[in-house]
Parts: C-alpha cells; sequence; structure tokens
C-alpha cells in the first residue's frame, strides 16, 4: 500500500481540483440565459429544427462495430508484442481471433449495417 500512496495522493488531488474548478465556475459565472445562449450550435450556423431530434439507429450500430474493432486493435498490439515468446501456438490463437472477426464483419455487412444510401431487403 505504501508504494501507491503518492499516485493516489495525486489522484485525489487532481479529483478535487477538477471538482473544485467545476463548482468555482458554477458560483461564481454569470447567470444570464438568453434565447441566444440556450438555442443550440450548429457549427457556426443559424439552429434547423430541434436539438432534441432523434438520429437513425445506423449511426449507433456503426459506433457499436466501430468499437468492436478498436477493441480487436487494442488485443493486437501486446500479441505482436509477444510474438517471439508464443510461438505456432499463439500464431494458431490470432488466426482463429482474426476468423471469428472476419465472420462477424461479414456478417454484419451482409445485414447490410453499411448500406446508408439504398434500403434493403432482409435476405
Amino acid at each position: 500500500m505504501g508504494s501507491w500512496l503518492p499516485i493516489l495522493i495525486m489522484l485525489g488531488l487532481g479529483v478535487a481540483f477538477a471538482a473544485g474548478n467545476v463548482l468555482l465556475s458554477q458560483f461564481l459565472g454569470p447567470k444570464k440565459p438568453t434565447p441566444e445562449k440556450m438555442a443550440a450550435y450548429e457549427c457556426g450556423m443559424p439552429p434547423v429544427g430541434d436539438a432534441r431530434e432523434r438520429q437513425s439507429v445506423k449511426f449507433y450500430l456503426v459506433a457499436m462495430i466501430f468499437l468492436l474493432f478498436d477493441i480487436e486493435v487494442a488485443f493486437l498490439y501486446p500479441w505482436a508484442m509477444a510474438l517471439r515468446d508464443l510461438r505456432w501456438e499463439g500464431f494458431a490463437q490470432i488466426l482463429i481471433f482474426f476468423s471469428l472477426l472476419t465472420t462477424g464483419y461479414i456478417y454484419v455487412w451482409r445485414k447490410g449495417v453499411f448500406d446508408w444510401g439504398t434500403a434493403r431487403a432482409e435476405d
């Protein structure tokens, strides 16, 4: 526990500093809401429509698939560093890993997750 104490102290100081700044800005900042300040910001252009508009489910599907493949890359880094020690067994394991990911990618591709412009009937 003694070796972790400086890290815990720094973590506590960081959280206290961040929370203190947020609380100070809430108490000391000006509070004069105007319609312009309460409007949604759309890249410097005048707002069009309601900011609470529903998004297409396709955005969420692509985001989840991106996270899945991003995690794949996170698993590949340690594997690449330990490849010499893993020998053929490790290579076979990563081939199984890649085949599962490729199968998943082909599945979502055939389901039409990446087809944005055209409506596609389910197979």
